[in-house]
């Protein structure tokens, strides 16, 4: 195991430094109430690792042109791990004998009924990934320190639905990150300050 990969795997076991983020929203249900989907948390190890986002296509009915993990619903007879795999390989062309699991990170309630659980997981440098034009219009890589320093974590409410709501925002380049990616980045940033 590479020394990356053991950095997370004690992060993901080790207690969070701070209080972790369960979701954007107060008086949401709890994770057993909403459906269950996974993303995969894509690592590159290279000397300075980053982090693989998408940025969704402005054609789709939801989230349209916001930035996620690959990913989501778990299908029956799934597990988190086989799901995010199965959407990072359909979104991106990913393929899954090049990635390393390394464990599944903390879950995350959306607005939008799901309950998410992240999937770390580490992959060679520069795979050439290809997006699926239905879903994805690009794929990118952001520098995973950049994303988990907290001076890069931009608090924000908003009105939505006639309710409050507050969020995380990051900005990198001419790339917005927020809500629910936001969410798991803090977390995961909250938790890896114990192994990075």
């Amino acid at each position: 195991m590479t020394a990356l990969a053991e950095r997370l795997a004690a992060a993901l076991v080790s207690p969070a430094e701070t209080a972790l983020i369960e979701s954007d929203q107060d008086d949401l249900p709890g994770h057993e109430a909403m459906a269950a989907a996974a993303v995969l948390v894509p690592i590159t190890d290279r000397p300075r690792p980053g982090l693989i986002l998408t940025q969704r296509t402005e054609t789709l009915r939801k989230h349209a042109g916001q930035v996620a993990f690959p990913g989501g619903r778990i299908d029956p007879g799934e597990d988190a791990v086989a799901a995010a795999l199965r959407e990072a390989d359909e979104e991106i062309a990913l393929p899954r004998d090049a990635v390393r699991v390394i464990g599944a990170a903390d879950r995350y309630r959306t607005g939008t009924g799901f309950s998410i659980t992240p999937i770390v997981a580490i992959v060679p440098p520069d795979l050439a990934l290809i997006p699926s034009e239905a879903e994805v219009a690009s794929v990118f890589e952001v520098p995973l320190d950049f994303v988990l320093d907290s001076a890069n974590h931009r608090a924000v409410s908003a009105m939505w639905q006639g309710r409050e709501r507050h969020y995380y925002e990051m900005i990198w380049q001419d790339r917005r990150i927020w809500g629910a990616t936001a969410g798991m980045i803090v977390n995961l940033s909250r938790r890896l300050r114990w192994g990075m």
